[in-house]
């Protein structure tokens, strides 16, 4: 059971390729502990997933494995303190990521005492699954193969993952790292703990290791414990070629299964988890232990390669430090290996959960990238990928923008694991452009999804005042009806007024008014009040304004003045005695016209065939 299996079992992927692997150097030291010393910057985001949550302020004091910040949502992982110190700042400061961004740190000043804060083991043999996965929730743990992807997502919080296998990582196929390496050569049995933990948390039947045939020291530790335990785990060893530590193309080299793209290994039944991942496991199940610390190979131009357990937040130049110091001609720090690796902005940037290797450069070990050429289409890139891609269709895709044919040809299968660019004969960086194209189509997807949003948004704005607009209609119309019934109780049998009709009635009778509705009169009385007294001021002001250029003038003006006075009065006079005969005239023409009528129709007729525009009555 636990004897190496015949490499004629094992299934082979598409492409993959051979670089120098420069292990060697860094292997012939035992894992080494560094202590902490100095100041520790712990950025909050070391993993895949939601930032976490602040538990402590700048000035507390806090124990080794204390909280310092909380998972946050689904996909997220906690962060604690790796030794005991005061937290001396919380701010953003420069990490190893890419871009050369500086992010929201946790500064924590150690006080040389390492003290502990009171640690749980966890009965994970006889506690219920669903309380042992939660409880992983707090420990911190990630992915410790460079994912750092939250473990206890992976074992799945209801304790029924429908996992039949269980696959451990233990290629480490990228040159120059060795950390996996060492953690199997001298922790084997930990690490066997360890995968008798995972096992029984997934239910899964069987489990495979997965080793490369360059690392024979440590195969033959882990077929020992495995022996040793009597576990039932089986130590495969499997050809050295990279990319075979990425977790699909191992599951199909161990197994054989082809894991569609749209799926994930779930999917089919098999979880994979690093080696390093399930001794963490073991550490936080035995003993409560959080993810404080990890193992990282320093090598490349240092006087003293080797791998270090190091204390997360540690600064990169005292691993450098403790590798004996750069030597000359370094010319940059390389974080992972150098295939997937990327250069540091600075050596001062902190170790992360996702920090596997430190590579010290020179242009001699990495010579600067030689000038891009043409493609020549010979096709090299497409039988080097291990995903089967057509990275030369990717790469016109991506240079011309047209990211609706790169995502029509699966770019986002692309692993990003540089084996094209190792093979291209034109030096053409044919990663980088799949990175652009990547960027740029989930930042159009994002803007899209943003869009879409507003648009929902501004949909359900206008809906809502369309309804508002009709609620308030609805409300109006039952409060005339309302007014309508009462009127209708006051008078019963009799139907409501017009208001022409209110008004005549209110008018002939001022009394039925009045005491019907005193405020009503009152108030009418206040109105004509007001009326009045505005027309005495009224007239008022026009006397003051009047002109008062005949205050002061001589008899014989004075004379001429009355007598147009006189002269005006008698024409208006006589104006108001021409009016009046007009209006009696009219009175008793119209009078006799109303006895015509009444007395003969027919004479009405003859009056009412009169042509209209006649103004002299028949």
């Amino acid at each position: 059971m636990n004897a190496l299996v015949n490499l004629a079992k094992l299934f082979k992927f598409n492409g993959g390729v051979h670089p120098p692997q420069h292990k060697q150097a860094s292997t012939t030291q035992p894992i080494r502990v560094l202590q902490a010393n100095l100041p520790l910057v712990l950025p909050l985001r070391q993993h895949v997933g939601n930032i976490p949550h602040l538990r402590v302020q700048v000035g507390e004091h806090v124990l080794k494995g204390q909280l310092l910040a909380e998972a946050e949502g689904g996909i997220s992982a906690a962060i604690h303190a790796p030794t005991s110190g005061t937290i001396t700042a919380i701010q953003d400061a420069l990490i190893p990521h890419p871009s050369g961004l500086p992010d929201r740190c946790v500064t924590l000043q150690p006080d040389g005492l390492d003290e502990w804060t009171a640690l749980t083991p966890i009965d994970w043999q006889h506690m219920e699954k669903r309380a042992v996965v939660a409880s992983l929730r707090q420990s911190g743990i990630v992915g410790l193969g460079g994912a750092a992807f939250p473990t206890h997502i992976k074992l799945r919080s209801d304790g029924r993952s429908g996992i039949h296998t269980l696959v451990i990582n233990a290629a480490e196929c990228e040159p120059y790292i060795t950390c996996d390496d060492m953690v199997m050569r001298e922790r084997a049995a930990d690490i066997l703990r360890g995968i008798a933990i995972t096992q029984h948390l997934l239910g899964a039947e069987r489990c495979l290791i997965g080793i490369e045939d360059n690392k024979p020291e440590a195969a033959a530790a882990l077929r020992a414990a495995c022996h040793a335990a009597d576990s039932s785990a089986q130590v495969i060893v499997v050809p050295t070629i990279y990319p075979s530590g990425d977790a699909r193309r191992l599951i199909h080299v161990l197994t054989g299964l082809e894991i569609p793209s749209h799926q994930r290994s779930v999917d089919v039944g098999v979880q994979c988890f690093n080696v390093a991942t399930v001794l963490a496991i073991y550490r936080y199940m035995s003993f409560g232990e959080p993810a404080l610390s990890r193992i990282v190979t320093v090598t490349g131009n240092v006087a003293r390669p080797g791998n270090f357990e190091v204390p997360l937040g540690m600064p990169v130049s005292a691993l450098l430090e403790a590798a004996g110091g750069v030597l000359e001609d370094t010319s940059e720090f390389i974080m992972g290996g150098p295939m997937m690796g990327f250069s540091l902005p600075s050596p001062e940037v902190p170790v992360t959960k996702a920090t596997n290797c430190i590579i010290a450069s020179t242009p001699s070990l990495f010579p600067p990238a030689a000038p891009a050429m043409p493609c020549i289409r010979c096709a090299r890139c497409a039988d080097a990928c291990p995903v089967s891609l057509q990275p030369q269709e990717l790469y016109w895709f991506a240079k011309s923008d047209n990211f609706d044919k790169a995502r029509d040809y699966k770019l986002f299968d692309c692993i990003e694991c540089g084996c094209c660019s190792y093979v291209c004969p034109s030096n053409i960086p044919l990663v980088q452009y799949y990175r652009y194209a990547k960027s740029e189509i989930i930042a159009q997807d994002r803007a899209k999804e943003a869009a879409n949003l507003a648009r929902e948004r501004n949909d359900f704005r206008l809906m809502r005042i369309e309804r508002e607009k009709q609620e308030r209609a609805l409300k109006h119309a039952q409060k005339a009806a309302g007014a309508k019934a009462e009127a209708s109780k006051i008078e019963p049998g009799k139907a409501e007024p017009s208001k022409a009709e209110s008004g005549v009635q209110h008018a002939a009778d001022p009394a039925v008014n009045v005491a019907a509705s005193p405020a009503s009169a009152q108030a009418e009385a206040a109105k004509k009040a007001a009326i009045a007294a505005a027309i005495a001021r009224a007239k008022a002001q026009k006397a003051a304004q009047a002109a008062q250029n005949t205050a002061a003038v001589t008899p014989a003006v004075a004379a001429e003045m009355a007598a147009i006075d006189a002269r005006r009065a008698e024409a208006a006079a006589r104006a108001a005695n021409i009016n009046k005969d007009d209006v009696a005239e009219a009175a008793a023409a119209t009078h006799v016209a109303d006895q015509d009528s009444t007395t003969s129709p027919a004479s009405a007729q003859t009056v009412s065939s009169v042509a209209p525009n006649s103004k002299e009555p028949s």
